[in-house]
Order: C-alpha cells, then sequence, then structure tokens
C-alpha cells in the first residue's frame, strides 16, 4: 500500500531515528519504518492515519500514526511534545517516534496499541453500556483527567467515545492528543476552541459570556459528561437515537449554549442523574473538576456494592476480551435488556476491524 504523507522538515536531533520497544529496553529498538510490519489500519481522521503494526525482531505490537498534509509542524511537535511530558497508566503511552527510510523528515509516532478498540466501535458492535460498567470507564477517565488537568496543565479538548480506548485487561485509557493543549495559567485562556463540535461545552462557543476566570479545563469535563450518556443511551444526547444529528451545527451550537443541558432518562439511578448534572452544568466555575467527580455518590457507592470479580466479568462480556459461552444480559436504554453471545475470537476481530483511534 502505497502512503501519501507529508515531509515535515525538521532537525534529526529533535526526533531520534530510534525507539525504545514496548515491554523491554533490551530489546532492539525501531529505526525505521521497514522494522515494522503493517497488519491493519485501525481508523482515519483529519490530520492522518492510524495502523496496527508489528515488530518483526521483537514482535511487539503497536499503533502507529502517520500524518498526511493537514497538518503542520507545529501540530505534530506540540502533540510529540505532549506525548512525551505524560506519564499516566490511564492514558495511552507513548512508544516514541521513528524517521521514515528515505530520511526526508517524516514523523509517525508509535502508541501503546489497545486490542479491545474504542467505546465508541464498543458500543456500536454490542449496544449500550450498564451503569456499573460506565462507573469504571468515569472512574478511569476522570482519573486520566485529574492528571492532566492538575499536575500537567493539559487540555485535551477532544473527549469523546472515539478517544477512550479498551484493552484486554479492561482497562480505559484516553488517547489522541492532536489537539490537546498546554496550559499557561498565568494568560487568558478564553480563545481556546477547538474540538469535535458534539461534544464541545458551552464556553468553548462563546467564552465572552463567561467572567474573566474561565476555568478552561471545565470544557473537557462537559465532554466526558455527554460521553457517559452517550456509551448509556447508545447515540449522543444532541443527536436522534439513530445517531444522525437532529439538527445543523448552527442549530447544535445554539442548543448547547442556549438550552437546557441534556438529561438523563428516569430508568437512570438518581446518583447517575446528578453526577450528569454536576458534569453538564452550563457555567463552568460550577461545573464539577475531576477530583470532586471521583468523590460523587455514583462512582462511590457504586463501587462499594460492586465487587472486583463482577466488574471484570460484565466488562469482559461486554468488550469481548473474554469468552462467555453464556448469553450476557446487557442493560440499555429505558429498562431494556437484549441478550448477547459474546465470543472473543469473533467480537475482537470486528472490534479492531472497524475501530478508529486517530
Amino acid at each position: 500500500m502505497v502512503l501519501t504523507l507529508k515531509p515535515i522538515q525538521l532537525p534529526r536531533l529533535i526526533f531520534p531515528s530510534a525507539i525504545t520497544t514496548t515491554h523491554n529496553t533490551n530489546k532492539p529498538a525501531v529505526a525505521s519504518l521497514s522494522q515494522l510490519e503493517k497488519l491493519e489500519t485501525l481508523g482515519r481522521g483529519s490530520k492522518g492515519i492510524v495502523y496496527k503494526v508489528r515488530h518483526n525482531i521483537t514482535r511487539d505490537v503497536y499503533a502507529l500514526k502517520m500524518y498526511n498534509n493537514s497538518a503542520s509542524c507545529d501540530e505534530v511537535l506540540r502533540e510529540i511534545d505532549i506525548h512525551e511530558s505524560i506519564d499516566c497508566p490511564y492514558i495511552t503511552r507513548f512508544r516514541g517516534t521513528v524517521l521514515s527510510d528515505s530520511g526526508n523528515g517524516f514523523m509517525p509516532i508509535l502508541m501503546e496499541y489497545m486490542d479491545a478498540g474504542s467505546l465508541q466501535n464498543l458500543v456500536k458492535i454490542n449496544g449500550a453500556l450498564s451503569e456499573k460498567m460506565i462507573v469504571e470507564v468515569a472512574r478511569r477517565t476522570l482519573m486520566g483527567l485529574d492528571y492532566l488537568h492538575n499536575t500537567k496543565h493539559i487540555v485535551h479538548c477532544d473527549i469523546k467515545p472515539a478517544n477512550l480506548l479498551v484493552d484486554h485487561n479492561l482497562e480505559v485509557k484516553i488517547a489522541d492528543f492532536g489537539i490537546s493543549k498546554l496550559i499557561d495559567l498565568t494568560s487568558d485562556q478564553r480563545q481556546i476552541f477547538s474540538g469535535t463540535t458534539a461534544y464541545l461545552a458551552p464556553e468553548r462557543f462563546d467564552s465572552c459570556a463567561f467572567d474573566d476566570h474561565l476555568d478552561v479545563f471545565a470544557g473537557d469535563i462537559w465532554s466526558l459528561g455527554l460521553t457517559l450518556m452517550e456509551i448509556y443511551l447508545g447515540y449522543n444526547p444532541y443527536f436522534a437515537p439513530d445517531g444522525k444529528p437532529k439538527t445543523n451545527d448552527f442549530d447544535l451550537i445554539y442548543d448547547v449554549c442556549y438550552e437546557d443541558s441534556p438529561t438523563l432518562p428516569e430508568e437512570a439511578s438518581p446518583d447517575f442523574q446528578d453526577f450528569i448534572r454536576c458534569c453538564l452544568e452550563k457555567n463552568p466555575s460550577k461545573r464539577w473538576k475531576a477530583l470532586q467527580l471521583l468523590s460523587h455518590p455514583f462512582l462511590v457507592n457504586k463501587s462499594d456494592n460492586q465487587s472486583a470479580q463482577d466488574r471484570h466479568t460484565e466488562f469482559g462480556e461486554k468488550s469481548g476480551s473474554q469468552y462467555n459461552s453464556d448469553a450476557a444480559a446487557v442493560d440499555v436504554k429505558q429498562g431494556r435488556k437484549r441478550k448477547a453471545n459474546v465470543e472473543i475470537q469473533e467480537s475482537s476481530k470486528r472490534l479492531k476491524r472497524q475501530d478508529g483511534q486517530v
């Protein structure tokens, strides 16, 4: 397959020509693309394409992101800088950069491969998630966001189901820092406007409507609230049940800025409904922060009433990361239940084939 890539003219010293491997730094490093075998395409996005690749010698598997002509040098540098600064178990691991064999400055990046795919495709294939499963998604994502916001002063800017990935150990991790921003806390942050429209907070569209001390990190919490609603309902709350937008972008922006925030149906537990209200508070200064949400009764009470084995079994059935010969009872919108017979050999293949990690 011929890849069309944009040359990024950067000094070689900025990006070493070799990186350490995923599991063992004593193994041979990846020095060029020729050492990687492309296994399949994982996803495509506006800035590039992601492949599942395997090292020819070590047999380590990675996700390889290659940028297209729409990616600028500054964007690539920013994403790599952010990745290199992060060390958190709730965020996909950065494995390094690789120079192309031609030496023309192409900068593909290697990331940890999450073999169960994204939450977006998990819901698309297996249906909406139960509250018990959403508790685990929320907790892990909030741990990652708390690290980004308070330790690294990084705004992700694009939290959504497609950017929350799952592996065979049932770990949920934040991915894709292509439009993320490192924040200077001493400067005015009202100019920040980026992300996927359907997940953007009101202040991302109309920052002047809020006070001068805008909490720039609050937008990620809004996006998380919509994400959790989507994986519970099976569709974005600003969209129709078939997943298609009910309106054009202008009407969507109007709804986000001027209409009441979306709410969960009555079938959802009171704790879950209140948790979503805390995430979707219109005023960013009143919206709960990641650390506050980690102590919310929705997370604390559900965790107390559910054993680790119960969570592992249910999440494993849903993700297809465990074999289960019995039909799994799955909670869906409005109290309906359906049966899903999950088998790892088939479900994992479908997830990997349809998933997008760009």
